[in-house]
């Protein structure tokens, strides 16, 4: 696994979580949740291209 795809993937945590607290601080909780989705929605994204890399990796390696 790559390393920077860890460090993106930390970054955009750290940005959520602080920008959740804010929102929550500031009476903003509706917001604040979708700030956390959107966080889990851009992981994934980041995410999806290595999960079609493992499952043809996978494929190739079982002759499918």
């Amino acid at each position: 696994m790559d390393v920077s795809l860890i460090i993106k993937i930390f970054g955009v945590g750290i940005l959520v979580a602080v920008s959740t607290q804010i929102l929550g601080k500031a009476k903003g909780d509706d917001l604040a949740l979708y700030v956390t989705l959107a966080g889990v929605i851009i992981v994934l994204l980041m995410l999806v291209g290595r999960i079609g890399d493992l499952l043809n990796t996978v494929k190739s390696t079982f002759g499918f």
